[in-house]
Order: structure tokens, then sequence, then C-alpha cells
């Protein structure tokens, strides 16, 4: 598992990359390059990346055709893209780029604090569910150690459930609380990846609630 959560920018202009990499700099995140969607494709092949800023103008293949590409991998179509263009782009660009699977829109010039919050909130949901996933399979490996003969099985997904579900509950928590923070503060260019994030979250739960978990007795 890599230290820090990685970002793919995709961006056919070099001075955009950097000016992505100057934005993004005071974050914890390792950010990688990709000046095409065919080389954001071979980037995603071997690397797992928490985001996607990925820009709809490029020559060749353009924005909307490397996230039609990205959702349909099965190993990549959960990964969050927020679409970056210039704001005098085709007034259906915003509808494109939901349509195919972006989670955000932003036009340039945007404002670098907005980007880096709507990063941030990624990047934290990323880590917690990357910490999550982790203390899972700890946990499953534990319990199969210390138990024997055939209720070891039934018993130790059973307790990995109920700790997932409880870990999962600090996750809701933390998820409120940034959803909370940017009603207070009026944030709208904030409420739609929130909105995703909690809707994430909430099928989450659902699926937990479906197992009716039993705490082992």
């Amino acid at each position: 598992m890599p230290d820090r959560a990685r970002v793919l920018i995709v961006d056919d202009r070099e001075e955009n990359l950097i000016a992505l990499e100057a934005i993004l700099s005071s974050l914890d995140v390792f950010l990688i390059r990709a000046h095409s969607g065919e080389e954001a494709l071979k980037a995603l092949l071997n690397t797992e990346f928490a985001l996607i800023l990925l820009d709809v103008r490029m020559p060749g293949m353009d924005g909307f055709e490397t996230a039609a590409h990205i959702k349909r991998r099965e190993r990549t179509r959960d990964i969050p893209i927020i679409f970056l263009t210039v704001s005098d782009g085709e007034p259906d660009y915003a509808f494109r780029g939901y349509a195919a699977g972006a989670v955000d829109y932003l036009t340039k010039p945007f404002d670098p604090w907005v980007l880096r919050a709507k990063v941030a909130v990624f990047i934290d949901l990323y880590e917690k569910t990357r910490k999550l996933t982790v203390q899972a399979e700890m946990l499953r490996d534990r319990v199969t150690t210390e138990l024997t003969g055939e209720a070891a099985e039934e018993v130790s997904m059973t307790t990995v459930l109920v700790e997932l579900s409880d870990r999962l509950t600090a996750v809701e928590k933390e998820v409120s609380r940034v959803r909370d923070l940017t009603l207070n503060g009026h944030d709208r260019a904030l409420s739609l990846p929130v909105a995703d994030l909690c809707a994430r979250v909430a099928r989450l739960r659902a699926g937990f609630d479906a197992l009716h978990v039993e705490p082992p007795r």
C-alpha cells in the first residue's frame, strides 16, 4: 500500500500541469502526470489512484472519451473524476461530463482554494476507506488464526463484519462532519462532491444492514 494517496492529473499543456502541481503542493498527495488520454489509461493499468483531474479539451482522445474508457474498466470505474476545462467551452460540457461519470466539473481559471478543498475531501474519504480495508484484513487474519474447528469460518466472518460496521460508523460521522461544514460555510462548489461521498457511504451502510449482522456470542 503506498504511503500517500496518488492523484492523476491529465492535461496536454505543460503549463497547466505545472499550475495544478503548484496548487496541490500543500496537500499530502503524490501527483502523477499524463499528457494525453492514452497516457492516462496506461498509468491506470498498474497504479492505484484516489482521484483523477481530467482536462476536457485534448487532441486525439479527449476527456470525455478517456473517462468513458476509465468507467468501462472494472478496476478503475470507481475512481472519482473531476473534469477541468476553459470557461468558454460548449454549453453542454457540464452535462456531458456528469454523463461520462465525473463527480464534479470546474472551469478554468478556477479558484485554487476551491480545487484544493474538493481534492482534499476525496483524499480524506479514500484514506479512511483504505484504512478500513487494511484493518478488516488484519482482523480477519487474527481471528482466523485464533479460532479452530468448523465454527472458525462462521465466527470469523461475523466478527469481521461487526468490526467493519463499527469502522463504517466512524466514516459516516466524518462524512457528516464534512457535509455540515460545507452547508454552514455556504460553499455550493463542494455540494456535489460531498453529496456523492454521502451517497457512497450510504450504499455501504445499506449493504451491511442487509446482512443483519449479529454480534458473536
